[in-house]
C-alpha cells in the first residue's frame, strides 16, 4: 500500500539511517509534490544547502535553472519539479569537493517517492552517481551519455553536474551548450505549459 505523500515526507525528514556515518546531524533535503512532471536526481546537498535547507540553493543551482529555462518560482514549485538527490543529506567534505552520497539513501526512499510523480515525467539525471543507478548499462561515461541525448528524450536526460568545478568540461564540450541545453529547455517548457493551463481547459 502506497504511503500518502505527507506521511512519506515526514518519514524522510525524520530519517536517521546513516546518522552514525555523517560528520553532522542529518538534515534531509528533498522537494516533492504529487504528480510533478519533472524530477531531478542529483548527487547530494552541499554544505550551503545543508545549512539553508533549500535544495540547489547555490551557484550550481543557478546554473541548473538556467539550463532548464526555469525561474526560481517554477523550480521551487513542488507540483512542477521534484528534487530527489541520490543522498538527501550532505555527506561531508573530502579533500577535493564533497564526499559521495550515502549509499543507503536511494534504495531506501527513491522508489517510494517516485510513485507519487507523473507517469509521463521527465527524469533528469545529474552526474555519474545518478546515471549509474538509473542507466547502469550505459557505457562511455557521463560525457558519452550526455552526447547521446536524443536517444533518451522525451522521458530521460543525463546532464553533467552544473558545479563551477565543471567549467573546464563545458569549455571542452561546446556542443553541450549549443545543442543539449536548447533541447532541454524545449522539453521542460512543454511540461511547464502542460500543467499551467487555465482552469476548466481540457
Amino acid at each position: 500500500m502506497r504511503t500518502d505523500l505527507t506521511t512519506l515526507l515526514a518519514e524522510i525528514t525524520a530519517c536517521r539511517i546513516c546518522a552514525d556515518a555523517l560528520p553532522h546531524d542529518p538534515r534531509p533535503v528533498v522537494q516533492v509534490g504529487s504528480g510533478a512532471p519533472i524530477v531531478i536526481i542529483g548527487q547530494a546537498p552541499g554544505r550551503r544547502v545543508h545549512e539553508s535547507g533549500v535544495p540547489w540553493d547555490d551557484p550550481s543551482g543557478r546554473t541548473l535553472r538556467s539550463w532548464l529555462g526555469l525561474t526560481d518560482a517554477e523550480f521551487y514549485d513542488p507540483t512542477l519539479v521534484a528534487l530527489v538527490p541520490m543522498g538527501f543529506c550532505f555527506p561531508g567534505s573530502a579533500a577535493s569537493g564533497d564526499l559521495p552520497p550515502r549509499p543507503e539513501c536511494a534504495p531506501t526512499w527513491h522508489e517510494r517517492v517516485l510513485t507519487h510523480l507523473s507517469d509521463d515525467r521527465l527524469t533528469i539525471l545529474i552526474g555519474a552517481h545518478a546515471m549509474k543507478r538509473y542507466l547502469p548499462d550505459e557505457r562511455g561515461g557521463v560525457t558519452g551519455v550526455v552526447a547521446d541525448w536524443r536517444a533518451h528524450l522525451p522521458h530521460r536526460l543525463v546532464l553533467p553536474h552544473p558545479s563551477p568545478r565543471n567549467q573546464g568540461w563545458r569549455k571542452r564540450n561546446p556542443w553541450f551548450e549549443a545543442e543539449v541545453v536548447p533541447a532541454v529547455r524545449d522539453r521542460v517548457a512543454t511540461l511547464v505549459t502542460s500543467i499551467d493551463r487555465p482552469s476548466g481547459s481540457d
